[in-house]
């Protein structure tokens, strides 16, 4: 029985968003709680039958207050703390939990009201961050989260000549996505010259290379197959799964055009058995244009220093060679902080044929990448359906 335990299938019963973009007079609670219920009720489940859960971000003692809030006394938890990438991390570990038998049903959750804290000046600074550990070393050179991001783009275009006309292209594919997407925040139409024209944040990125701000949330739903035999919906297969931790330091990263994605996705295809020739639909951390860039190369899709080229012509767009954040991505959809839980829950959509308007047809393998910080972490998920 240990045995069959532990080679059992992991699968995803359930996906849902909570209400996303602008999202006034609510609280992170809130929505972590609508996320969850939609889940699921998407999963034909509900609270009694979950034993595990996995969220971080919010409160003192997470996911211990949010258990509570949401009516729950979970037997296994986690909150595993690596930024954006943190739902795919814990995915692997609530995976992990399900074959060993320590958890039966886990629910991976998140919810931020990123947006409405800033226009309601309820958001602070956090010198934490950055005031202990290796970081504070850096601080007083003023580099922030947005320079380090322009860091690693500067470094590929010295390095292999890659345009900043390519990397405004990723903006322009993923705006078409989110064209496709009602629920998207931003669905007009972008060119190239738009991207570039618009206001400089840090050089060589405008404004229209950064992620926007919104409030949402997102859940997903995961237990063994031989359970999700007796639920109504259509289960998703985790396939492979692999984890990497990079620096926090930019000066202790060997190598700016290098993502820690190459290890994780190493990993995940190896244990899935699968090749990127494969996947037919991403979802990848897009926190800013060169976050996509380096995660194609990470990942095997083109080789090194490709990426510009790789991508020109459509390549992301439904309907392109590979169809890359389908939703719109953090660049156009929703991005209300932490991005990781939205990359599972469109790539569930898309395998069970349920993205209305942007479908990509015949989905049977999606490649999920999450980034974390400053490319200090990351973590690759494939799931597939048969």
């Amino acid at each position: 029985m240990g045995q069959d335990r532990m080679t059992e299938q992991v699968v995803i019963v359930g996906a849902a968003l909570s209400d996303c973009g602008r999202v006034d007079s609510t609280t992170p609670f809130a929505l972590h709680q609508q996320a969850a219920a939609r889940a699921l009720a998407d999963a034909g489940l509900s609270h009694t039958d979950v034993d595990g859960v996995a969220s971080t971000g919010l409160g003192v003692l997470a996911p211990v207050e949010l258990a509570e809030y949401l009516g729950l006394r979970p037997t296994w938890t986690d909150s595993t703390s690596v930024g954006g990438s943190a739902w795919e991390v814990m995915l692997e570990h609530a995976a992990d939990a399900i074959r060993a038998g320590t958890a039966t049903t886990v629910l991976l959750v998140y919810g931020s009201t990123a947006r409405s804290d800033l226009k309601n000046r309820l958001r602070t600074a956090n010198l934490s961050l950055s005031s202990r550990g290796p970081s504070q070393f850096e601080v007083p050179w003023g580099h922030t989260l947005i320079a380090k991001y322009a860091m690693t783009a500067r470094r590929h275009m010295h390095e292999f000549g890659t345009t900043i006309e390519q990397l405004a292209n990723i903006a322009v594919d993923t705006r078409f996505n989110a064209g496709l997407n009602p629920d998207a925040m931003y669905r007009e139409p972008l060119t190239v010259d738009d991207v570039l024209a618009a206001p400089m944040v840090a050089t060589p990125f405008t404004k229209l290379h950064c992620c926007i701000r919104s409030d949402g949330g997102g859940a997903v739903v995961l237990t063994s197959a031989r359970r999700a035999a007796d639920l109504p919906g259509r289960a998703v297969r985790v396939l492979g799964t692999g984890t990497a931790s990079n620096v926090t330091t930019m000066s202790e990263w060997a190598d700016f055009t290098r993502s820690p994605a190459e290890v994780s996705g190493r990993l995940a295809f190896s244990r899935a058995g699968l090749t990127p020739a494969d996947v037919d639909v991403c979802q990848f951390y897009d926190s800013f244009t060169s976050t996509v860039l380096l995660t194609f190369e990470a990942l095997g899709f083109c080789g090194r220093g490709e990426a510009g080229g790789y991508l020109e012509g459509g390549t992301m767009r439904v309907g392109g060679a590979m169809p890359t954040n389908t939703d719109g991505g953090g660049l156009s959809a929703c991005h209300p902080g932490m991005r990781g839980i939205f990359l599972l829950v469109e790539a569930v959509r898309q395998l069970r044929g349920e993205a209305t308007g942007r479908q990509v047809p015949d989905a049977r393998v999606a490649c999920v990448n999450a980034t974390g910080g400053w490319f200090s972490s990351a973590s690759t998920v494939l799931l597939g359906v048969d």
